[in-house]
């Protein structure tokens, strides 16, 4: 089978080379995409691909129409809102994702960015310390949890909040569960934000919401831009100046931001989320092993567009 590893941002060396291993050894050609500068070139590109790796490439309907041999594109990493998701179903094409490869990376970028706030971005101003602090968990999956168990770990009390897990399940994960958004954001100084961009999420975190949240809060988020309702958030820190917000996938309206409420605003400059040397490898390998064993076995277990 032809695999098209399609990388606008490129994996490391270390993991191009571990992804090709993979696939040769089972029999499978790899053609590599990388650097390219428009998405048409994405679309000539899959003209005869049978599987696709992607990272933030944009898989459109364009695309899965120009693949006529196309049978599965996997996304290394656990968001998949960059695939047209309708259009492979129609055309047969199996979409999956690599969940929990990047989970440890984000994760860590949570709790560091809870820090850098809480330090006033490492300026000499006077900060404040994460011990005795209670964080909010919204969504309390693979990421979820291990920002949970760090923030336990520097003296934190974590609450969480999922609607696909039992209490017991959310205790089992080291965190006390609460029951709706209201009492989830009115009882976290810190409130890491973990949900997918869903018709049912996006813009839902809004001014009502986060004006709940205590005297001194901060908002983490590394999930999506989409799922801020950019104009509530805006209006929330204009009434609430003790409100911070840190995110790494920048709004729109970033620099308004920046320019009204300074160091009560950070974006990284890129998503950083999973911009670490082990999951960059970990996400790739996980990629090209389910591609292995999918036209080994059919085995779909991670497949998002059932």
């Amino acid at each position: 089978m032809k695999v098209l590893l399609a990388t606008q941002k490129p994996f490391a060396a270390a993991a191009v080379k571990g992804i090709t291993d993979i696939l040769e050894a089972a029999g499978h050609q790899v053609v590599k995409l990388e650097k390219y500068e428009a998405q048409a070139d994405l679309v000539k590109a899959v003209a005869d691909a049978e599987a696709i790796i992607i990272r933030s490439d944009k898989v459109t309907a364009e695309v899965i129409a120009a693949a006529p041999k196309l049978k599965i594109v996997v996304r290394a990493g656990a968001g998949y809102d960059n695939v047209d998701l309708e259009a492979a179903t129609k055309a047969g094409v199996v979409v999956m994702n690599t969940p929990g490869q990047n989970s440890n990376a984000v994760a860590e970028l949570a709790i560091a960015m809870m820090i850098f706030m809480a330090r006033t971005q490492f300026t000499p101003a006077t900060g404040s310390e994460v011990q005795g602090k209670t964080l909010g968990v919204q969504a309390f999956g693979n990421v979820g949890r291990l920002v949970g168990a760090k923030a336990k770990a520097l003296g934190m009390k974590v609450k969480a909040l999922d609607p696909f897990l039992t209490d017991d399940q959310i205790i089992a994960g080291g965190a006390e569960p609460v029951h709706s958004l209201d009492e989830l954001y009115a009882g976290s100084d810190y409130l890491s934000l973990h949900i997918p961009a869903l018709p049912s999420t996006i813009g839902s975190i809004n001014y009502e919401l986060i004006t709940k949240m205590p005297k001194g809060a901060t908002l983490v988020n590394t999930a999506r831009k989409e799922v801020i309702d950019e104009a509530g958030l805006e209006k929330a820190l204009e009434d609430r100046p003790d409100l911070k917000y840190v995110t790494d996938v920048a709004p729109d309206n970033l620099a308004t931001l920046q320019e009204k409420f300074g160091l009560r605003v950070f974006a990284t400059p890129k998503k950083m989320g999973a911009q670490t040397a082990e999951a960059n490898v970990n996400a790739g390998l996980a990629a090209a092993r389910q591609i292995v064993d999918y036209f080994a076995t059919g085995n779909t277990k991670f497949q998002v567009n059932k």
